[in-house]
């Protein structure tokens, strides 16, 4: 059986997996924390080694295993056609040239893609948005990526950077965001977002049990804590959970305005906090767009957690080798 091999690359984890050509089964897949400030170098040799990882895996699971190519989702900017990242954000590189360093060390042929692109074509190909015509993901973790399908296809603009859609802005004089620009919806909504703002409320003295749950360490908070918190009726907590589903709420009601998508799917970590988010955020939303745009949409979680960027990964290579 021909496989894909699926690299997803993000600002906290590398997640790799081998995809079946139809899509329908991940083998071999790891995961392994990113190690930003190692450098892109080691970054990528880590990537290159968990490939090779999973390629053995995948072989013994499968003996008649057929590695054809290897995607890869990367943070942007980026050049498809070069195969070059261009600049992130997060993880600060610039001019990489991550397609051939990645497909040259594998002897394998590769692409590049957006990672929330990737996120998209997942979940357009086997998950939550499976079917739909016009589809955006929004892919919530480190930073806030997006993606979009219009008519049944992936939009990548005149030079790769459609669907940018955690660098809206949302605060016209807001928070400086990793990108330089102010107001950006990632700087609100983002996991480390999230984090920093409860933070800010704790020093300034407000009551609340997430210092409890880090043992009174504030550089141990997470999204992950502060949606914890939530879920044991935590007032700042939930403030803050509130806070977040209203600037995501713009963002989405915006991209409803201009697309008319049939749904919106929300990938990555921060949606674990289930009903504390989706619930405001539709509400949102709602009040924010045209009532019929908002009648058309389904506003969902992905389905393929944690694999979601590994199988659109596979599914770009796929589709710029067809």
């Amino acid at each position: 059986m021909n496989y894909v091999l699926g690299i997803d690359i993000g600002g906290t984890n590398l997640v790799v997996g081998a995809v079946t050509e139809d899509g329908a089964r991940v083998r071999g897949v790891k995961t392994v924390a990113t190690g930003v400030p190692d450098g892109p170098d080691a970054v990528i040799d880590r990537i290159v080694a968990m490939a090779k990882g999973v390629i053995e895996t995948t072989r013994r699971e499968d003996p008649a295993a057929n590695i054809i190519g290897v995607g890869v989702g990367s943070p942007g900017p980026l050049d498809r056609k070069r195969g070059v990242v261009i600049f992130t954000p997060n993880l600060r590189w610039k001019d990489m040239p991550v397609r051939d360093r990645i497909g040259t060390a594998l002897n394998l042929p590769a692409a590049l893609d957006n990672d929330a692109n990737c996120a998209l074509l997942g979940e357009h190909w086997v998950g939550a948005a499976k079917g739909a015509r016009d589809a955006v993901c929004v892919t919530l973790g480190t930073g806030i990526g997006g993606g979009i399908v219009v008519d049944g296809k992936l939009v990548h603009g005149a030079s790769d950077a459609a669907g940018e859609i955690g660098h809206m802005t949302v605060e016209v004089n807001g928070r400086r965001c990793g990108c330089g620009n102010d107001g950006c919806l990632e700087a609100y909504a983002s996991g480390p977002a999230i984090a920093r703002r409860a933070v800010e409320a704790l020093d300034a003295g407000a009551a609340s049990t997430i210092q409890t749950l880090v043992g009174g360490d504030l550089s141990r908070i997470s999204a992950q804590t502060v949606f914890e918190a939530a879920a044991r009726g935590d007032g700042l907590a939930d403030e803050l959970v509130r806070d977040t589903a209203r600037y995501l709420g713009v963002g989405i009601a915006n991209m409803l305005n201009l697309l008319n998508p049939e749904v919106v799917v929300i990938c990555g970590g921060v949606t674990k906090a289930g009903d504390h988010l989706f619930l405001p955020l539709r509400r949102e939303v709602a009040r924010r767009a045209f009532k019929t745009a908002v009648d058309a949409c389904r506003i969902v979680p992905g389905q393929l957690e944690g694999t979601a960027g590994v199988v659109g990964a596979a599914k770009a290579w796929l589709d710029q080798h067809a």
